[in-house]
């Protein structure tokens, strides 16, 4: 009752011409629980009802701001709730998870009965890249209107409100993606953004700058079991394997990326564990960026195995555990780690795939060391109280600036 009281008298403010500066209308309570800027979204979300739209349901919603009707409303299937911003230009962004072929977009306006609104669609491979593909004004109308172009394959869409014909809010109850059928293949990447390639299709280890290994066997390129091209790097590390007289047992391949402060870069590359690995409750780095100081301690970014989970630890001892999952064996996992480097938690961030899907959406933190670089180390690194032999098989290491050049795990790229 309380609720249906509020949508009444924000009706009658509507109609009255002493509402003040902030347009009461637009004021509410958001839900408890969700976040303000991000928030993964359930399959419940598709069954906003939608003419001439095959609704996709997206993986995570950003936009410019809130005023506490926060963005995550819109996937909630409740033309009740709604996101709301105050601003021509305000903007609302879906993240599909992949890409993907659309034709349009289902929206249902705040208050579409009484207003018209202006707006654009823009859509986005990468989520820098946006391309307009819409603009329009709505109707005045409660149902929810389907705008549609030509299709284009996209993983991001982004509409942006120029306000409406009573004020300059951008309110949305409920907004879809409309799909053009099933999850496009990305065409072949021309890999104009690579900088950097370390597959082991060079049949060696030259590709990497350096060898942490007690002997060659332990760092061995293989043919067999492979992810791409001809080769693969397998990694064993046994008891009392310690080539650099430091702590735990290790054998890593180093490349020197020491990628500089404030630059921003996708990592590929696939893992798969052998079906013998231990299952041991201490830690196993499997790839890491570690400071380039010789100061010891934790690196900034590390993935490692706990028992039988993966885990991605930002900060060092203890840092943020920001991603875990269950540990597979015996089946390559294809991973894509998209990250910004910087010392600074507002700056710096972390977007993780894998096999092909968004686990982690953007998360802004510190990923490097105030005053340090970062490089890259992969192989096993463990901590010498495990016992068991433990054997991991890496391949297709690459690094780029475009998401594009990334997305295929099996393709054969050279770098520039």
């Amino acid at each position: 009752m309380t609720k249906s009281l509020l949508l009444a008298g924000a009706l009658l403010c509507l109609g009255g011409s002493a509402c003040g500066p902030q347009d009461a209308s637009e004021l509410g309570e958001a839900p408890a629980g969700l976040e303000a800027t991000t928030f993964a979204t359930t399959a419940a979300a598709a069954a906003l009802t939608a003419t001439g739209c095959t609704q996709l349901t997206a993986a995570s919603v950003i936009a410019k701001g809130h005023d506490g009707n926060v963005p995550a409303n819109t996937m909630d299937d409740r033309l009740t709730t709604r996101w709301s911003y105050l601003g021509k230009g305000a903007w609302i962004d879906y993240d599909l998870g992949s890409v993907k072929p659309i034709t349009g977009v289902a929206v249902n306006w705040h208050e579409g009965s009484t207003r018209t609104n202006t707006f654009t669609v823009s859509t986005s491979p990468d989520g820098y890249t946006y391309t307009q593909v819409y603009s329009g004004t709505s109707r005045k109308s409660a149902d929810t209107e389907t705008y549609t172009f030509n299709s284009i394959s996209a993983r991001r869409v982004r509409i942006t409100v120029h306000g409406n014909s009573l004020n300059d809010w951008a309110s949305i109850a409920e907004a879809r993606a409309c799909s053009g059928g099933g999850t496009t293949t990305p065409p072949p990447p021309t890999g104009a953004s690579v900088v950097w390639v370390g597959d082991f299709e060079s049949g060696d280890r030259n590709q990497w700058t350096r060898a942490q290994m007690v002997s060659a066997d332990r760092l061995a390129v293989v043919s067999s079991p492979r992810r791409q091209g001809a080769y693969a790097l397998k990694a064993t590390v046994r008891k009392g394997d310690d080539p650099i007289n430091s702590s735990g047992n290790r054998n890593e391949l180093v490349r020197m990326t020491r990628e500089a402060t404030g630059s921003e870069y996708y990592y590929r590359w696939s893992t798969m564990f052998d079906s013998t690995f231990p299952n041991a409750k201490t830690w196993q780095l499997f790839t890491q960026w570690h400071q380039d100081a010789d100061s010891g301690g934790s690196p900034p970014v590390e993935f490692y195995v706990y028992g039988d989970e993966i885990r991605l630890n930002i900060g060092g001892n203890p840092g943020t555990i920001v991603w875990r999952t269950p540990l597979v064996r015996g089946r390559w996992m294809d991973f894509i780690f998209h990250v910004r480097w910087s010392p600074d938690a507002k700056v710096g961030f972390v977007e993780l795939y894998l096999d092909g899907k968004v686990v982690l959406p953007k998360r802004y933190i510190a990923t490097q060391y105030r005053g340090m670089l970062n490089y890259l180390k992969i192989g096993l690194y463990r901590n010498d109280t495990v016992t068991q032999t433990g054997i991991v098989y890496h391949d297709g290491w690459m690094m780029a600036r475009k998401l594009e050049d990334v997305l295929s795990p099996t393709a054969v790229i050279k770098a520039p």
